[in-house]
């Protein structure tokens, strides 16, 4: 129930009106607050007790599945067909990822593997039901050996669980992959029987691996258009391949298949076993006429972005880990002589992809800062992120007061302004942060999971500047804030007051 609703049933029940169900709703928060700031509890016979109670960190997302969110935003921006998500093993972390990404990711598809159960094709069902494009991908082996030792089935009973499987898929939604693992080494007449079979139970798409990388380029072709050929109804659906790396053919393979009628080839940024998303890019812009094939990949982004995935992943090292220079985050300093087409070069080797408002604006703040000293890249990457990306600001900071100590709980009052009327949160936490964080949420009368806070300086010495940074999560959906300031609760107020604000004006906006 919202606090709207709850005013509605209050003055539906009292014969209030809402505008005075609403003060007495506030009265009565504000009563249990300050009590329980005070050190209090309150006890109402029949219904309840309110008291402060010590309480563990807020727990935020992992950070392999920041990570990935931020690898899903890199191929979206980059126009990847689809986006493969392997099967949910951990409900929680798995499905969240997936519904973050479902926020996120505007123009690409998301296909999530099903697993070999039915309760696999559930846990996907759920975490996709908020995705724009959704795909559903059962992937069975289909080679003998493969079949007995990962399927642990015999082919009757793997025709069986395909059948079942790509059904169970299609109850759900109208887009389903089947993908035959190790295809080429599979007995003919079964790989034939295995496509028909995800065919007539409802699969829309098929990929055929060589897993093994047991055929060259031309054999693959010849093994692409004989299927093409044999199997009813793969003609008038898409038929996938994906070619191994492992003696460094995957592309040339991917080329041949294309020749072949293949209609899609599955690709990978960081998996140097997998056919390269770069150099098949590369070679359809060059001979993409030739071979009948074209991508809309967007190709001015896609080295830049393919850096930012692999540098995310924890990539682009050599074999004896040593850093790859290309790959790093780069390092640079900048004076005030620097020019607006220098800067934006500069904030482009950041990672950052800014409108024309949001450059002028860090411009002007990198020059202001830039008459005093020299700019490193590391506090350019500060000022992009304070002042870039911003919006229209829904609640201003006025003042906030903290008390903390290692014998007093801490506390902070926070006063905020909105439309003009001065707002006042008091609240208690775990320290002076956490605390004017929930004054700030009472005034609101929201919570939003807090997914990551970090503190970093920006500078050093005695006026070093402190960077915070806040994530908050709403509807699934990831909002980050950066403050500013030689006071780390000044900054973090600033950072979390900007996700907020993001927050209220894009909700407002929809």
């Amino acid at each position: 129930m919202t606090k709207a609703e709850l005013v509605t049933s209050i003055a539906e029940k009292t014969g209030l009106t809402k505008k005075d169900s609403e003060k007495a709703l506030a009265a009565f928060v504000d009563t249990v607050t300050e009590t329980l700031a005070k050190g209090d509890s309150i006890q109402l016979v029949g219904f309840g007790t309110f008291e402060v109670r010590e309480r563990a960190a807020r727990e935020g997302i992992n950070p392999r599945t920041k990570e990935k969110i931020e690898i899903a935003r890199c191929l979206d921006r980059m126009r990847a067909d689809a986006i493969e998500i392997a099967p949910v093993e951990n409900e929680r972390t798995d499905t969240l990822f997936v519904r973050t990404a479902s926020a996120l990711v505007k123009n690409t598809t998301l296909s999530i593997g099903v697993g070999y159960t039915e309760e696999g094709v559930e846990l996907a069902r759920t975490a996709l039901e908020k995705a724009k494009k959704a795909r559903y991908r059962v992937e069975v082996p289909v080679s003998p050996i493969q079949m007995e030792f990962v399927f642990h089935k015999k082919p009757k009973a793997a025709l069986e669980a395909i059948a079942a499987l790509v059904s169970k898929c299609r109850s759900y939604g109208s887009d389903i992959e089947f993908v035959a693992v190790d295809a080429t080494r599979a007995e003919a007449e079964f790989l034939r029987e295995a496509i028909k079979c995800a065919i007539e139970s409802g699969a829309t798409r098929v990929c055929v691996c060589d897993s093994a990388a047991a055929l060259l380029p031309e054999d693959f072709a010849s093994f692409v258009s004989a299927l093409r050929a044999d199997v009813s109804g793969l003609s008038e659906i898409p038929l996938g391949v994906q070619a191994s790396g492992e003696l460094g053919m995957a592309e040339s393979s991917c080329v041949a298949a294309f020749r072949a009628g293949a209609d899609y080839v599955r690709a990978s940024v960081t998996d140097k076993k997998e056919p390269s998303v770069e150099v098949l890019s590369h070679i359809i812009g060059q001979k993409g006429d030739e071979i009948g094939v074209s991508s809309n990949l967007n190709t001015p982004e896609l080295t830049r972005l393919a850096k930012q995935i692999r540098r995310i992943a924890g990539g682009g090292a050599h074999d004896d880990g040593r850093a790859d220079r290309d790959e790093a985050q780069p390092e640079f300093t900048m004076t005030k002589n620097d020019t607006v087409s220098e800067v934006a070069r500069a904030v482009e080797r950041l990672g950052y992809d800014l409108s024309a408002e949001d450059l002028s604006k860090v411009y002007e703040e990198f020059s202001h800062t830039a008459e005093k000293k020299n700019i490193t890249s590391r506090e350019l990457d500060a000022i992009v992120a304070s002042v870039a990306m911003q919006c229209p600001p829904t609640y201003v900071l006025c003042s906030y007061v903290t008390n903390s100590g290692n014998v007093i709980k801490a506390s902070a009052t926070v006063e905020l302004e909105r439309d003009g009327k001065k707002l006042q949160g008091v609240s208690v936490g775990d320290g002076p942060i956490d605390a004017a964080f929930m004054a700030i949420e009472q005034v609101v009368g929201h919570h939003y999971e807090l997914d990551d806070f970090q503190i970093q300086a920006v500078t050093e010495g005695h006026e070093a500047m402190g960077q915070a940074l806040v994530k908050l999560r709403s509807d699934g959906k990831l909002y980050s804030g950066s403050g500013i300031s030689t006071d780390i609760i000044t900054a973090s107020v600033r950072a979390y007051l900007n996700a907020l604000n993001k927050i209220v004006y894009e909700e407002n906006d929809t």
